[in-house]
């Protein structure tokens, strides 16, 4: 039999069986676990005999249709699919609905040609989750009908499927062949690239701690991609922290594209939203947008314009939309499915949401991740699976509810009362979210829910987006909905704490250790990838991770000279917190004296910007002939890049900074733009009850309280912040850590191996 393309049943249906307008307004849909709790419920009420969950697959001409329907009923001859739902079944688009159907009817004439049936009973049903109702919509169709409607289905696809095909064979043929790009390999990034490569074709997970200079970008992709054709990959996430990392992953692709036999890759990168739309503050309706209307009638055109764009960015892919009147932001969402490599955010794949992991789920594909300043994903990911609920959301929500919402808000403000009402402490922990105050937000959830659904209908003339009361609505609604999501998981990989905040008080669900959550994401991937010029020791992060027991741990050397960088600990002085008055004057002292030996341009980090205005006001006062500038609170990316803008090759001066914050890592200053580096800090997070609370935790789980909390997170932003001091074969630079503990053995071990210090 010839080559055949795979295709998801619902796939396909989402490609043929969709038309009409976008509708994106506020529809409450069920979370996944909520969803799958619906199913089960259903299937459960159904009589002896009923079998669940059945593997289906067809076949028409080049396509292999797969899929699994929910339920079958012999004795009554009645194939069943499932969709949960809360609220008003009337608010659902007709072309959901519609969809629905095709899928359902897919499956049906696919278990006739199975099973040999002449025909059978269709029965949509929708599961209310709130009240746990049925409603049923049933058809009756002869296996002929049924195999018309798939036929028709398929035949609709069956073109883009076969060019599809030869993209794909064209990509993987060239793929074996691709060369890389440069005449050789850097030091070091030919051990990464061979243990990427080592770890794609071999399934594995991977961390790899690399240092800045040896290319890791272009290291990591060029083995990634040699692997595509060896694993069978659909496709490659690479995952970046910030909007500046796509930059890097952007140059190397274009590198990797040149030259006659280069694959022919089609590139997508992913954006918010916000900055993808056209018409800010409209809702996303026919009656309001005029990139809504007729949306799925006009994208079969505007997709097959965007994907012969391959490398889509923001402004390509805003092109192909506008040329076919269709939204950006949704023609993006769209083209995951068809492109060979998608850039992003880490929480495209790692969030609770996440589409990047929901499609792969869904379609079965075989990804590879590349994690790009890995370090980053621990903080992330704890953010991610964390949740909290202020009091200042309540009090707008309960200000802008209408009568009708009003009960039942009060209610949730008394059992929140309730939590910390005999409180004594601003700060506590909990051993879990009371039954009766959960209970109290999922109900008010739900009628929000209800409420905010059956909002008005988009007006005919555009409006300026929600109103002040739909936001303070919304605000609290979608905090309360994550809180009752994170509830549902919580356990002892988080802790709930309570903090006073005057009359009132934040309730937190706090992820302790992310891997829990993580686990599951790493699980759905082929191969992964993680990379960093920080990610000692590999046992901590592997853990908090939630990466497998199996996964390699590798150091590449770095390619710098251990003359090239100067490091220097100052033993006398202290910054602990008790001792950081005394430090002021020797700290003052010794970056003037730094300065005065070798002028040029030099940051110094501390620990917070306290101690910065502190070791600054001195140092302006005690020093006027050296130059010097700040950073300073929720700075604009205007002020950033002013920052920036004074370290330029002839410049001089100092630039204070905080250790952990936006100029400490991901920022390339070569050359004489930074030849130096004071660090008057450890970098440990802030002794407070919250990380004490924490670092007990992580003692129970495993052993490392200390080191998990405080020291190895500090670590690691110093030597993030010494990293930007040398960033090419040529620079020469000083660091200069500023601490007495920096002298024990338990820290310098978790310094760079190339520092001689």
């Amino acid at each position: 039999m010839s080559a055949a393309y795979s295709v998801s049943v619902r796939g396909l249906c989402e490609f043929t069986a969709k038309s009409g307008d976008l509708s994106a307004r506020f529809t409450p849909a069920p979370t996944a676990q909520q969803g799958i709790a619906g199913h089960q419920r259903a299937a459960a009420r159904r009589g002896p005999g009923y079998q669940r969950e059945l593997t289906l697959e067809g076949r028409h001409d080049l396509l292999e249709v797969r899929g699994r329907a929910d339920g079958y009923d012999p004795r009554l001859n009645r194939l069943e699919e499932f969709k949960t739902h809360r609220g008003d079944l009337e608010r659902m688009p007709a072309n959901q609905r519609g969809l629905h159907w095709a899928q359902l009817k897919m499956y049906g004439a696919m278990l006739c040609v199975k099973r040999g049936l002449p025909g059978l009973e269709l029965a949509l049903v929708y599961v209310d989750i709130e009240d746990d109702t049925e409603t049923c919509f049933r058809e009756q169709l002869a296996a002929e009908d049924l195999e018309r409607e798939f036929n028709d289905h398929c035949a609709r696809f069956l073109a883009w499927a076969i060019r599809e095909m030869a993209h794909r064979e064209l990509r993987d043929r060239r793929l074996k062949g691709l060369t890389f790009p440069h005449a050789s390999l850097r030091s070091g990034q030919r051990q990464m690239a061979e243990a990427v490569f080592r770890a794609a074709v071999g399934g594995k997970a991977l961390l790899v701690e690399a240092p800045t200079g040896i290319g890791k970008t272009v290291g990591s992709l060029f083995p990634m991609l040699k692997a595509v054709p060896r694993q069978r990959l659909d496709k490659l996430f690479f995952l970046v922290a910030k909007i500046s990392g796509r930059e890097p992953v952007r140059h190397a692709l274009e590198l990797l594209g040149t030259g006659v036999e280069a694959p022919k890759l089609r590139v997508l990168e992913l954006i918010a939203k916000e900055a993808a739309c056209e018409y800010p503050g409209r809702p996303c309706e026919a009656q309001s947008c005029p990139l809504a209307r007729g949306f799925y009638d006009r994208l079969p055109a505007a997709r097959a314009l965007a994907i012969d764009t391959l490398h889509l960015d923001r402004d390509s892919v805003r092109r192909a939309a506008l040329s076919h009147h269709v939204c950006p932001y949704y023609l993006t969402q769209e083209l995951i499915r068809w492109c060979d490599v998608i850039v992003g955010d880490y929480h495209y794949f790692f969030d609770t949401s996440a589409i990047l992991h929901a499609l792969t789920r869904e379609n079965q594909w075989r990804v590879g991740l590349l994690v790009d300043e890995a370090h980053n994903l621990l903080v992330r990911g704890r953010d991610m699976y964390s949740a909290s609920l202020v009091p200042a959301v309540l009090a707008d929500a309960v200000r802008a509810a209408p009568p009708a919402l009003r009960r039942p808000l009060a209610e949730v403000e008394r059992e929140w009362r309730a939590i910390h009402g005999t409180q004594a402490d601003g700060y506590a922990v909990h051993a879990c979210v009371s039954e009766t105050f959960i209970g109290s937000l999922r109900q008010a959830t739900t009628l929000l829910a209800e409420y905010l659904a059956q909002g008005p209908a988009p007006p005919e003339r555009p409006t300026p987006g929600p109103s002040t009361q739909e936001r303070a609505l919304l605000t609290f609604y979608f905090q309360a909905l994550h809180f009752c999501r994170m509830n549902e998981e919580f356990d002892t990989h988080s802790l709930f704490d309570v903090t006073l905040q005057g009359a009132g008080a934040t309730l937190c669900i706090r992820c302790v250790n992310p891997g829990e959550f993580l686990r599951s994401r790493f699980a759905a991937a082929a191969t992964a990838v993680l990379f960093s010029a920080t990610l000692s020791p590999g046992a901590f992060y592997r853990t908090l991770l939630g990466l497998p027991e199996s996964t390699a741990w590798i150091n590449v050397p770095s390619p710098f000279d251990e003359r090239q960088l100067e490091v220097r600990i100052e033993p006398r002085i202290s910054t602990r917190y008790h001792d950081r008055a005394r430090s002021l004057d020797p700290i003052v002292e010794l970056m003037a004296r730094q300065y005065r030996a070798r002028p040029g341009n030099y940051l110094a980090f501390f620990s917070s910007f306290e101690y910065l205005d502190a070791v600054l006001g001195l140092f302006e006062a005690r020093v006027d002939d050296i130059p010097v500038w700040r950073q300073t609170r929720g700075m604009s990316a205007a002020e950033r890049g002013a920052f920036l803008a004074r370290f330029t090759p002839t410049g001089v001066g100092i630039g204070f900074a905080v250790l952990g914050g936006a100029f400490a890592e991901g920022i390339d200053l070569p050359g004489e733009r930074l030849i130096g580096a004071f660090i008057a800090t450890l970098g440990l997070p802030q002794v407070n009850e919250v990380n004490s609370e924490i670092e007990r935790r992580l003692q129970r789980l495993f052993g490392c309280g200390y080191e998990y909390t405080y020291l190895y997170p500090g670590l690691q932003k110093v030597v993030q912040a010494a990293g930007r001091v040398i960033r090419t074969a040529t620079d020469r630079g000083t660091v200069i850590l500023i601490d007495d503990r920096y002298q024990s053995a338990g820290v310098r071990r978790l310094l760079p191996e190339w520092w001689r210090v």
